[in-house]
């Protein structure tokens, strides 16, 4: 079954990506030779190209840099002889989103704490009160 490439507009759209973006990311060489379509001269993306996209779709999603993006493009053009420095690549952007998701556990327990403290101010509960209080100044030291 022959796949139809996609337009533009549908691989913006598919990938999450604006029509400027996915230009930029050409210009810089991310996407790799992009087709035209010999009569219109429209881009068209070819099967590759879309797997190509999709995967710095999820790079750009899980917060990685283009500098990152451009790094694991270079490194999958070395194939084989780069799977260490892909692997370091992926390691290192892991305990960066490992240490993000810490951040926002915290900053997601501050505010819930703060209703928990309220709510329990207005039912008079001064141990759960207490409790929230203590809880915050960790919080907060932690900072």
């Amino acid at each position: 079954m022959v796949k139809i490439p996609l337009l533009f507009q549908e691989m913006s759209r598919k990938s999450g990506f604006t029509e400027p973006t996915l230009r930029y990311y050409e210009r810089i060489g991310l996407l790799g030779p992009v087709g035209r379509d010999p009569a219109s001269g429209h881009r068209r993306y070819e099967d590759d190209t879309v797997g190509r996209v999709a995967a710095l779709a999820c790079l750009r999603s899980s917060g990685m840099t283009v500098d990152g993006m451009r790094a694991y493009v270079e490194l999958l053009g070395l194939g084989d002889e780069a799977v260490e420095q892909l692997r370091d690549l992926f390691t290192e952007r892991t305990g960066q989103l490992t240490a993000e998701i810490a951040r926002l556990r915290q900053r997601h327990e501050y505010p819930e704490l703060k209703a928990r403290l309220w709510q329990a101010r207005i039912d008079g509960a001064a141990d759960a009160e207490a409790e929230a209080v203590e809880r915050l100044e960790e919080i907060l030291s932690e900072l």
